[in-house]
């Protein structure tokens, strides 16, 4: 071999080994030596290191909390349902995520569908909502189990705006999930600012009747209150916390006479497809010698598609605090409703409301 070639090799080689010094000092923090290039580490909300696929294509949240969220973040991500959707809750979602398989979850009676899940192989699998031990727990042994990263997002109602950053980072959906972060924060700012104005002596007292006889409810404490409390309402509810935690827990059962006793000004109850007992309350005589029922005071919640005060208690509390605040407080809470409706549609749920739609919304009284 001559000189010349020998040469040319020995400036290959040099060049080579040179490129490949610069890719192992281009190592990133979350990508260590030995690990795939094609993943990434994370430490989720509760604190967990959690390795995930560098690029997220597909997700599945483990609970209606989580994937309201990601409807609204990232639907194209989105690999199924944790239930078969109800007719009035495909309305307001777009045609081609309705027909997403029912999948199951990890919430109130454990229906998630592991054989399927294994077939599809989201990249990820969200657990949003309250942390606490039993949920750190079930996501360690779900992600054992599954060999699906499983990634914890705390999500209380004045932090939605958090837990949706959070969600966009991981997603890679920052610019969408700033939008709809600064919207929540933007909506707490404001919903917290009015209900400080509101007297002690001039709050109105509300009982939430949960149930198929309205006769169970929450206490303060409970996450299932929390938009009552944030808009200045005062729970008459005397009761104490009924479960553990998590979306099954509360619906701590109460009698009619302790609802006479607390006789409140308002009554908020679920719709009669959500199980509500509206109707009862409004026809029974033993509620007939209620304040809020003489007043006819008493609303069904918005639930299309999703419940605007509780059950799942997601991103739609958001819409909820001002729905609520101008029904309680019209005065502080000046809102063009039919107007903020249309909005938080349009933003979260990729969906244009007529004004006729969001007025039915909004008709919850009878």
């Amino acid at each position: 071999m001559n000189k010349k070639k020998i040469s040319c090799l020995l400036g290959l080689t040099i060049i080579v080994l040179f490129v490949l010094s610069l890719a192992g000092c281009g190592r990133t923090a979350s990508t260590p030596v030995g690990q795939d290039e094609a993943t990434r580490t994370i430490t989720d909300m509760a604190g967990r290191t959690v390795t995930v696929p560098a690029t997220i294509q597909t997700a599945f949240s483990t609970s209606p909390v989580g994937t309201i969220a990601l409807y609204a973040l990232c639907p194209d991500k989105m690999v199924g349902w944790n239930y078969e959707l109800r007719p009035d809750e495909k309305k307001f979602i777009l045609p081609e995520y309705q027909s997403l398989p029912n999948l199951g979850g990890w919430y109130a009676k454990n229906t998630g569908n592991t054989e399927e899940l294994l077939k599809i192989q989201p990249d990820v699998l969200i657990n949003m909502g309250a942390i606490n031990n039993t949920e750190i727990s079930n996501a360690d042994k779900i992600q054992k189990q599954l060999g699906i990263p499983v990634v914890l997002i705390d999500a209380p109602v004045t932090g939605m705006d958090k837990a949706l950053e959070f969600m966009g980072d991981l997603l890679d959906e920052k610019a969408r999930a700033q939008e709809l972060s600064d919207y929540c924060r933007n909506t707490i700012d404001d919903v917290t600012a009015k209900a400080a104005q509101i007297p002690s002596d001039r709050r109105v007292r509300v009982y939430y009747a949960e149930g198929p006889k309205g006769l169970e409810t929450e206490p303060d404490g409970s996450r299932h209150i929390e938009t009552l409390q944030v808009v200045g309402g005062i729970n008459v509810a005397d009761v104490t916390q009924q479960g553990a935690g998590g979306m099954n827990a509360g619906m701590t059962p109460v009698s009619m006479e302790q609802v006479l006793s607390w006789n409140p000004e308002v009554i908020l109850t679920w719709q009669e497809n959500q199980g509500g007992f509206y109707q009862g309350i409004m026809s029974d005589p033993a509620w007939q010698a209620i304040k809020a029922v003489q007043q006819h005071r008493v609303y069904r919640i918005p639930n299309a598609p999703y419940n605007w005060f509780d059950r799942p208690p997601s991103i739609n509390r958001i819409i909820g605090f001002k729905w609520l605040g101008n029904l309680l407080y019209p005065q502080v809470f000046n809102y063009d409703m039919v107007a903020e409706v249309k909005d938080f549609y349009k933003k979260f749920y990729h969906y244009t409301l007529t004004d006729e739609q969001a007025k039915a919304l909004l008709s919850q009284k009878g």
